[in-house]
């Protein structure tokens, strides 16, 4: 079942049907059935769907040798899933037939506590296999627990599975459907189905599990024991069954606090249950992992510890992953586990800077109030000639003492305030940047010819009120940086946002080009499309035609990024890129940065009359007719000649 909302075209939909697919709404079954509708129609089709008799899947031969189905799959698929569904609903179903009958085909029983990440790791042993072995197939049996109170499984393991989405892996999930049991009654029966159907390798993933069930050993043939460095005190783990007959085990999120303690007991624990009094340390199979962790050192030293037992146990010859590893995970966390609350400790620095603040500028206002007290005193004395009874020597020696509270850098922002907001009442502001003075007027001039400030300077009299302005707020360029980092807005630098992106780079440069010209200031923002965001080259496949140079623009080589930005110069001061990208955030920088060196060299080339010299060397090397190069605005190549391009390039591009 599936829906596009309205992304899917009916030609589309009639095509899935034809492959099997049972039900793809649309918007018009929307409007027709509603979501009551299309959920009762969905589970009243699931009921019925183990009494339709299964249709073989369309296959197509390969070069390779191996047979293939209509989506690129290298087994059947839809049988098998088919049969493991009746399987489930103990209805009868014919094994497929396996042309290799004598094929060893290896079973890793994965279990573990739940949450700590088995199929995390189940997917990173997934990735790894079909990166090494080019001419294998993997399957995957994943078992969820049933809810007791609904009798419903989430049946949500494939969330963490991103290897899967290939034609050499399979993956299914099965519902335990008793709450108190970590895997479903047909689990052999859905084992037996992928080992006909021919996959190489197969991985049984349990639910959850406590201390005591150690029921997957009874359909593996190499286990291993999933945990976390947080499973409480030392003696604990007398506790934990599959320690006693687990091949293997892993300590995933070994980015935690703890890990290498945890490490350490648990490699005792195994020592004591199997009798290995004599093992070293590091030939125990107890690795530490971080399966969150792209190409984790641990995960790499992981899988080549199952591939070991995999030889031992088949006596077949498999390979190992070919990649450089470390003794473990730990220190490859993003964040490391001394830094996971920075956020937090970020929002406590805040609020206690601003407690402090608070507090500074009440001690101010007393300040300004007690030294206001003495001045009013002092006046009245002059008036009424009196002499002083001791009031005033009283109130000196707290404002003394109220003073002495204040900070010293909180005390100059106070006593230096007069002479700096003088500075910003000037006709011009002057400053320093790196030994150039920087003059610039601090008013503008209406067409009435009004004289407008550009920095309104606070009218406070309070020195607290002031204080707290200066801590919070202040004026641009200084601390704590509340207006900007810079003193003033530099008046020839233009912030207009130059938007651009559909299509191909030419088409792209054109848009940049045609936005920009005649502006001081070249702000060039990117947007690609979603083929590009993705990491994927265009393609005739169908899911990607459709969208390349859609909603952005379509960027696949470093000649692309060349052509996307042709014209400007990128390392120019006046120009600025920025690019909305996710993923191959790293390629697209690399782009452009190459780009940007290009550029560079060829300007040199230029200036150094180096062009003849250039051509000549390209030439000697490379075909001119199977270079890139820029489609012109009326559709034709653009060509270099004699140090010129010829060709008809948008206005405002020289050719760079």
């Amino acid at each position: 079942f599936g829906g596009g909302g309205g992304t899917i075209l009916p030609t589309e939909i009639d095509e899935l049907h034809a492959y099997g697919i049972t039900r793809i709404y649309s918007p018009d079954d929307g409007r027709k059935m509603g979501l009551v509708g299309m959920i009762q129609d969905v589970i009243a089709q699931c009921k019925d769907s183990k009494n339709e008799p299964t249709k073989r899947n369309v296959v197509k031969e390969k070069p390779n040798g191996h047979t293939h189905f209509i989506l690129d799959e290298w087994h059947d698929i839809k049988t098998v899933a088919h049969s493991i569904s009746l399987a489930e609903a103990n209805e009868p179903f014919d094994l497929l037939k396996n042309n290799e009958q004598n094929k060893k085909q290896p079973i890793l029983g994965i279990t573990g506590t739940g949450g700590a990440g088995k199929s995390s790791v189940t997917d990173e042993i997934v990735r790894r296999f079909l990166t090494t072995y080019e001419d294998k197939t993997i399957a995957v049996i994943s078992v969820d627990p049933s809810r007791k109170k609904t009798g419903g499984a989430l049946l949500g393991d494939r969330i963490r599975m991103n290897s899967i989405h290939n034609p050499r892996a399979y993956m299914r999930s099965l519902a335990t459907r008793e709450n108190d049991k970590a895997l479903s009654n047909h689990v052999q029966e859905a084992i037996d189905i992928v080992k006909a159907a021919g996959y190489d390798f197969i991985i049984l993933e349990s639910a959850g599990v406590g201390q005591s069930d150690a029921s997957i050993l009874d359909f593996v043939d190499i286990s291993m024991y999933v945990m976390t460095p947080e499973y409480g005190a030392a003696s604990q783990l007398e506790k934990i069954n599959m320690l006693d007959y687990a091949d293997i085990v892993c300590i995933n999120k070994f980015d935690k606090a703890g890990a290498l303690d945890a490490l350490h007991d648990v490699k005792k624990q195994y020592k004591r249950n199997h009798g290995l009094w004599t093992a070293k340390d590091e030939d125990l199979p107890v690795i530490g992992t971080v399966a969150s962790t792209f190409n984790d050192p641990g995960c790499n030293i992981l899988f080549n510890t199952i591939i070991g037992e995999v030889i031992k146990k088949t006596g077949d010859v498999w390979k190992k992953y070919d990649a450089p590893v470390r003794n473990s995970s730990l220190g490859e966390a993003v964040i490391p586990p001394k830094r996971v609350r920075y956020l937090a400790e970020i929002a406590e620095e805040i609020e206690k800077y601003n407690k402090a603040c608070n507090n500074q500028s009440t001690i101010a206002s007393q300040w300004y109030q007690v030294d206001g007290t003495i001045q009013l005193l002092r006046e009245s004395a002059k008036v009424l000639k009196e002499k002083d009874n001791g009031h005033v020597a009283a109130l000196e020696e707290i404002l003394q003492k109220v003073k002495n509270k204040l900070s010293v850098e909180n005390r100059n922002l106070i006593e230096e305030w007069e002479t700096v907001k003088a500075l910003y009442q000037k006709e011009n502001f002057e400053y320093d940047v790196r030994g150039k003075i920087i003059k610039q007027p601090l008013y503008f001039e209406s067409l009435s010819h009004t004289k407008i400030p550009k920095i309104a300077v606070p009218r406070f009299k309070d020195w607290g009120d002031i204080l707290q302005w200066r801590l919070q707020e202040n004026f641009p360029g200084m601390y704590p940086f509340t207006a900007g980092v810079f003193p003033l807005k530099r008046a020839e630098e233009d912030p207009t946002r130059m938007f651009a992106g559909e299509g191909g780079p030419e088409r792209t440069n054109r848009r940049f080009h045609y936005v920009s010209v005649g502006q001081p200031a070249k702000r060039l923002s990117t947007a690609f499309d979603s083929v590009t965001l993705y990491g994927e080259d265009p393609g005739e496949r169908p899911d990607i035609y459709g969208k390349v140079g859609n909603s952005g623009v379509s960027i696949a080589t470093v000649d692309d990024a060349k052509k996307l930005y042709s014209g400007f110069d990128l390392c120019d001061a006046k120009t600025s890129v920025s690019m909305t990208i996710n993923g191959p955030a790293p390629m697209l920088l690399a782009f452009f940065l190459n780009a940007a060196i290009d550029q560079q060299c060829e300007k040199y080339i230029i200036e150094n009359d180096l062009r003849e010299r250039v051509n000549e060397i390209i030439e000697a090397k490379y075909k001119l007719e199977n270079l890139p190069h820029y489609i012109g605005v009326n559709g034709e190549e653009v060509h270099p000649e004699k140090g010129q391009m010829t060709g008809h390039l948008p206005k405002g591009n020289d050719g760079l």
